[in-house]
């Protein structure tokens, strides 16, 4: 990052107090970050982004009482929320898959090295999403996994009703997003220019009601199962 920007200013929520004072100590250690806040739970952690309005929030997935899902969606109804990234590990993938249609940018395995986590927290500040590889693929057996038919049809049926308000233009981008293309890439399959491809991407941001890239990809996933 810009050595002259301020520290992205990191909240960390999780119910282990090792865990925070770990993350802490790794996040505190690096000049363009810094921890303003802890919290050791849902509500907690609601009352701190209020009051902090960080950049990051570090999420647990799983906690007493309000769970990171349920506190995830209510902290990005905030003006200008912050950027969330869920902490999971391998028994709470259920619930990384809500996360991210939540609006999450994505997620890390608590057992992730300490620079990764770092370079996670940055990725995610700057608004891109990060997907753990170790996890990645168990999220998108989720994803893909048996559903009921009728849940399939569900879904499906309501993920094509979003994406009938796009243009034929936006709909190609949002299936390049789908793909995991930057817009660079983006521009190139689509013989468009990057400054119309980032049009087209904030459009879509629009008409969807979505937050961030993961979302749309997501949608679009869901309207051609």
């Amino acid at each position: 990052m810009d050595s002259e920007r301020e520290p992205v200013r990191v909240v960390i929520v999780d119910d282990e107090q090792l865990v925070r004072l770990a993350l802490r100590l790794v996040i505190d250690g690096e000049p363009d970050l810094t921890v303003v806040a802890e919290a050791a739970d849902g509500d907690a952690a609601i009352t701190v982004v209020d009051e902090q309005r960080p950049d990051v929030v570090l999420m647990d997935i799983r906690m007493p009482g309000r769970d990171g899902l349920s506190t995830t969606r209510e902290v990005l109804t905030r003006p200008a929320p912050p950027r969330v990234l869920m902490l999971t590990t391998f028994d709470s993938d259920d619930l990384v898959l809500g996360a991210l249609r939540a609006g999450a940018l994505g997620f890390v395995l608590k057992d992730t090295p300490p620079a990764r986590i770092l370079d996670a927290v940055r990725t995610v500040a700057d608004g891109n999403p990060v997907l753990s590889p170790a996890a990645t693929a168990r999220v998108i057996a989720a994803a893909t996994g048996p559903q009921s038919s009728e849940a399939r049809r569900s879904s499906r049926e309501a993920a094509r009703k979003q994406l009938s308000a796009l243009t034929e233009r936006e709909l190609d981008t949002a299936r390049a997003i789908a793909d995991g293309l930057g817009n660079p890439e983006i521009a190139e399959r689509l013989h468009i220019s990057i400054a119309t491809v980032k049009a087209h991407t904030g459009n879509l941001f629009a008409k969807l009601a979505v937050e961030n890239r993961v979302q749309i990809a997501l949608l679009v996933r869901d309207a051609e199962q």
